[in-house]
């Protein structure tokens, strides 16, 4: 059975539950792997280094930077071009702000850990910026959507290239991903109020 059709089985509670759970896997499996892929765990957690203006600088500003873009790209495109099957529509639309940032949260901690934290680190960068758009299966078939998404994974591993920092990458993925889960959010309460 396809993704799509397993996803649409579930109940919108069910897909936010899964969701949860396979965030959580992946931060397990980041942690499982910096045992065997460093040396040392003071060898991974190097790469976590609290800099306000870095984070700032190339966290905060390109997350904004990227969610105005993908905002202009929507305008742009018919909205069938940016339709990921409704999935994000379903996750989003019905929660709150603070469930959207945890949410969001979750999800930047832990794709951020795996892919730059130890993949990026171990593999290279051009890996773990490929695997990440692969991993985001249902844009595979939506150019659109696979374009933009290599684009953000190729931009936050260079980032992350500049400047080796996890919390500056788990920011920009965080901004992002909640900017974009808040505007889900209005479009459809805006829908159902017209």
């Amino acid at each position: 059975m396809k993704q799509t059709e397993l996803i649409k089985q579930l109940t919108d509670d069910e897909l936010k539950k899964q969701l949860i759970l396979s965030q959580l896997f992946l931060i397990v499996l980041s942690l499982i792997l910096s045992f065997f892929l460093f040396s040392t765990l003071v060898d991974w957690v190097q790469y976590f280094r609290w800099l306000p203006k870095e984070i700032l600088q190339f966290g905060v500003f390109p997350g904004i930077a990227i969610v105005f873009i993908d905002l202009i790209l929507m305008y742009i495109f018919p909205k069938r071009y940016y339709d990921d099957g409704g999935i994000n529509e379903r996750i989003f639309k019905n929660l709150s702000i603070k469930e959207i940032f945890l949410i969001t949260l979750l999800i930047a901690i832990s794709e951020e850990l795996l892919f730059r934290g130890v993949i990026q680190t171990t593999f290279g960068y051009l890996f773990a910026s490929i695997l990440f758009a692969l991993v985001h299966l249902r844009y595979l078939k939506k150019p659109v959507l696979l374009i933009s998404v290599l684009v953000i994974s190729f931009l936050i591993g260079y980032i992350f290239m500049l400047t080796e920092n996890l919390f500056v990458t788990i920011t920009t993925h965080f901004i992002v991903d909640f900017l974009l889960g808040i505007i889900i959010r209005m479009q459809k309460r805006g829908a159902m109020n017209e």
